[in-house]
């Protein structure tokens, strides 16, 4: 599961270097939600488990599907990655 989420963040990553125009509150949100899923990750790989102890994880996957909601309109073309995150996630259930 952790390769699939690695995946698609690499592809959102890729989207965004493609060169798309993000404003500003939306990269923002984004580095948010990169940052809370590596911290997760690297969590879950030193501990084997996923554990919220000094790190935001509750709604990580409600999170993303709120940022692809946002993307949908602007940026049809990240939409499925981000909503594939969230999915991901989900089934993590993180």
């Amino acid at each position: 599961m952790d390769n699939n989420l690695k995946t698609s963040l690499r592809d959102v990553h890729a989207a965004l270097a493609s060169g798309v125009p993000v404003d500003e509150e939306l990269q923002e949100l984004l580095r948010q939600l990169d940052d809370d899923i590596e911290r997760v990750l690297e969590q879950r790989a030193a501990d084997g488990a996923v554990s919220d102890e000094g790190t935001t994880t509750y709604g990580l996957a409600e999170r993303t599907q709120e940022i692809s909601a946002k993307f949908a309109a602007k940026h049809p073309a990240l939409e499925p990655t981000l909503r594939e995150l969230g999915r991901i996630l989900g089934n993590m259930g993180i």
